[in-house]
């Protein structure tokens, strides 16, 4: 059963409310789950010998500070987001000294100062805009002549059944839980390879490459429940759900998580988009 019309969310009333907060009370949590995309993103950083980078949709800032720990004295990260809970928590964080910033703002719309930063980078940060053509291009401006992006952004959700268990599972119960324009700002809304270079595109990027990797990931056992009835559409609904009822989802939910359970681990593979472009419009270029 879907409701009559896709649900658009405002994602700044979004992350400054419950789901930001959710966010920084699972904190050590997400950082463990996400590490494998964070090690992907300081090997860039490294390869690249970048020295200024923007870390956007930075969360609670753990990708923002492993990058400025390997740049060290040489250069200089900032992390952008949003959320005015996730900011607070990346500022309070051992490490956010002096060669790390930490800005609440809206990418899409923020004055960056233009040209300043060799290496752009988002750890499942992209996908969040509600003009992403705008944002990309506003991105842009802030980038040197030869910047880089290199960003990871989740492909469908089909493709990803972990992420979209414990919606399935509890939907007998909630039958109007929303479901989301697949276009909308939101954890999905780049599913499309398409769609995706055609922003790009449009945004003045250049050397466009989509490429499709499946990223293995894990989290303790211990911690599956907490996952899932704190984060996501269904950590958003239970709060307004009964103490029976809530009880019968969270038992459904964690029943059809079983597949995934392996020992003390729930193991799953993350299907996502490696997004990688130039700030400059070279000869030849295009979307590989």
């Amino acid at each position: 059963m879907h409701p009559e019309r896709p649900e658009s969310i405002d994602q700044a009333a979004l992350w400054n409310g419950s789901a930001g907060q959710a966010w920084v009370d699972a904190q050590a949590l997400l950082d463990a789950l996400f590490e494998p995309i964070e090690r992907r993103l300081v090997d860039d950083a490294c390869r690249r010998s970048a020295r200024r980078v923007l870390d956007i949709g930075c969360g609670s800032g753990a990708t923002t500070l492993a990058i400025a720990r390997v740049l060290a004295a040489r250069g200089r990260c900032t992390g952008v987001d949003i959320s005015q809970p996730l900011i607070a928590a990346a500022r309070a964080r051992p490490g956010a000294g002096a060669d790390v910033d930490f800005v609440c703002a809206d990418a899409q719309r923020h004055a960056f100062d233009a040209g300043a930063h060799d290496l752009l980078v988002s750890r499942f940060g992209l996908m969040f805009f509600d003009d992403p053509v705008a944002a990309f291009a506003n991105l842009r401006h802030a980038a040197t002549h030869d910047a880089a992006l290199c960003g990871y952004a989740w492909r469908s959700a089909a493709e990803n059944p972990f992420m979209t268990t414990a919606e399935r599972a509890a939907r007998p119960w909630l039958p109007r839980m929303s479901v989301a324009d697949p276009h909308a700002p939101g954890q999905f809304a780049f599913a499309e390879r398409d769609r995706v270079a055609r922003i790009l595109a449009g945004a003045g990027w250049a050397d466009v490459e989509i490429d499709a990797l499946d990223v293995p990931m894990r989290l303790p056992t211990t911690s599956l429940e907490h996952y899932f009835t704190r984060l996501g559409p269904l950590g958003r609904t239970l709060a307004d759900v009964d103490a029976t009822t809530r009880a019968r989802i969270v038992s459904a939910v964690r029943e059809a998580f079983e597949p995934f359970v392996h020992g003390d681990d729930v193991r799953f593979d993350a299907a996502c988009w490696r997004i990688v472009a130039r700030s400059t419009t070279v000869a030849g270029s295009g979307v590989r």
